[in-house]
């Protein structure tokens, strides 16, 4: 595609098209003691003061046992143990405290229920004791292993939901996620599949038998590729609770209230010399289509699907000085990659009848370099590109309206969605509110970050009102905008900034305007007028 060639979007606002359900609100990360930290409090606190919250996050380790200090990819809440008869002994405090800045903050907890406690772990997998040798392999694999008792593990369940149940109250409960588990079929499950179908059923009827409307969902497994484990483990789990003996009541079937499968871009393991490779949209969109398939083979297609992690790749703790690729996550890459793939999850979504939500598998680190390149929303306090397209989303209205664009992504190609090779790709959204005003989201993506083009977009807003003159502000993320990246690297790139140099980078990170654009429609009630679109960036035009 010559960067000369027009790309055309055509908007009806007069045309509705249904409810936007602001899906892109769930957010997650590994380190649940990150959580009560000032600076997770503090990035919590700006997601729940989005103009559409509550967001919903997603954290593991909540069950974990040790010192409840959050590190690279381990937390520990200790809520479980035993003392020497085998008798359990439950302590609350680091597990209310992560839930209380949920609420405190105006989010919601979608409780991932996991991983094993440490005296629950089954100890043929791994030792169970307190020295530095029991503890160690704790850490390397009982933490990720079936329960030694299916009905103390009921009991931990059913004394979480009721201890819940009295801190919270039954109306706030009805109103989070509980998910099992996460990734069951790589190493965080030492189990069988069966033995997670096995703890499935127990968790379900411990959670239910205290909070009846409680939403729980499974199984959490990888991104879905024909014949993969996480493929095949999903569909076990489906057959399983479709048709299967319930371990827990010997009865038929298990219930299921949403379902849950991950998706990733690609893959960027530790390499200090790491050859370029770039995330696939194409990648991503095909595990969706798949995953969504498997669930409609098995007469689960009614049901809400959240992608719990749905992201441009696979490691969040890595960085830039572990994979020079994985620098994307600073810039204005990472959110058309975002605001393209949930555009492409959103249409697969209603191409298939499903109904289909993204999480972004995102928050912050403690005392990381600035710009670490880890996959997070800030970096030492300063709201990074990314967080800006949550800002954007966050403005968006209830309703939406009739949006074309002459570069979509085909997803209806018979060899699957993307199967061509990557271009730029032009999408977005129209939508109006109870208050009036129109709003688009036009965002523009290439696999490849070293493309860097400029594109005319011819826009054309039919169903305005006729002869009228229109503003419009237009805040855009890109190389030079909402991206406090850019003026990092004129600070000369510190790990570490001085305050001068933090507060010039800071003053960049909120949703910067381009411009006021200005036109008057025609006598048939249309409104034109052109874009320059870089080939990474994400629009958002609010007219009055």
């Amino acid at each position: 595609m010559s960067k000369n060639e027009l790309m055309k979007i055509t908007v009806d606002a007069g045309s509705p098209a249904g409810r936007l359900k602001h899906d892109w609100r769930y957010i997650g990360y590994d380190e649940c003691n990150y959580t009560h930290t000032p600076d997770g409090e503090l990035l919590l606190s700006k997601f729940g003061k989005l103009e559409d919250a509550p967001y919903y996050a997603r954290t593991h380790h909540l069950l974990c046992t040790g010192n409840g200090h959050g590190t690279y990819k381990w937390g520990s809440t200790n809520v479980y143990s035993e003392d020497p008869t085998g008798k359990a002994i439950y302590e609350w405090s680091v597990l209310d405290a992560i839930l209380d800045v949920y609420l405190r903050t105006g989010t919601k907890p979608f409780f991932e229920i996991g991983f094993m406690p440490m005296d629950l772990a089954d100890p043929r997998f791994a030792p169970n004791g307190y020295g530095f040798k029991d503890y160690h392999a704790y850490r390397e694999i009982g933490w990720a292993c079936p329960p030694k008792d299916y009905d103390k593990w009921f009991e931990l369940i059913r004394t979480l939901a009721l201890h819940c149940l009295d801190r919270y109250g039954r109306e706030e409960l009805h109103s989070w996620y509980w998910e099992l588990w996460n990734e069951p079929d790589i190493f965080y499950w030492r189990g069988s599949v069966e033995e997670y179908c096995k703890l499935f059923d127990y968790t379900e009827a411990a959670l239910h038998a205290v909070l009846p409307d409680a939403r729980l969902a499974g199984p959490a497994t990888c991104g879905p590729t024909p014949g993969s484990r996480g493929h095949l483990f999903l569909s076990r789990f489906l057959e399983h609770c479709s048709r299967g003996r319930n371990y827990a009541s010997a009865a038929i079937g298990t219930r299921l209230d949403f379902l849950t499968f991950h998706v990733k871009g690609g893959g960027f393991p530790f390499d200090l010399h790491a050859p370029k490779a770039t995330p696939s949209l194409a990648r991503l969109a095909s595990q969706v289509k798949l995953g969504l398939e498997t669930i409609r083979e098995h007469g689960y297609g009614h049901l809400e699907v959240v992608l719990s992690e749905a992201d441009p790749d696979g490691w969040a703790a890595g960085g830039r000085f572990d994979n020079a690729n994985l620098n994307f996550r600073n810039t204005e890459y990472y959110a058309s990659y975002v605001a393209a793939s949930y555009q492409q999850i959103r249409a697969l979504g209603e191409l298939m009848q499903a109904d289909v939500r993204p999480l972004a598998w995102a928050f912050m680190f403690v005392a990381e370099r600035c710009f670490e390149g880890t996959r997070t929303f800030s970096t030492q306090g300063i709201e990074k590109a990314v967080f800006n397209l949550f800002r954007m989303y966050a403005r968006l209205g209830e309703n939406r309206c009739h949006f074309e664009s002459s570069h979509a992504a085909d997803l209806r190609s018979p060899t699957g969605p993307g199967a061509a090779a990557p271009q730029m790709e032009l999408s977005g959204l129209a939508t109006t509110s109870a208050g009036g005003g129109l709003k688009l989201l036009i965002s523009s993506h290439h696999d490849d970050w070293d493309v860097r083009e400029v594109h005319a977009v011819e826009v054309e807003v039919r169903g305005m009102a006729k002869g009228k003159r229109y503003r419009a502000r237009h805040y855009r993320i890109d190389s030079e905008h909402s991206n406090p990246y850019a003026e990092w690297v004129r600070q000369g790139r510190p790990s570490y900034p001085a305050a001068a140099q933090w507060e010039a980078i800071k003053a960049r990170s909120g949703l910067e305007e381009l411009e006021t654009l200005e036109a008057v429609s025609s006598g048939e009630g249309v409104v034109r007028f052109s874009l320059a679109m870089p080939t990474h960036a994400v629009s958002l035009l609010e007219f009055a």
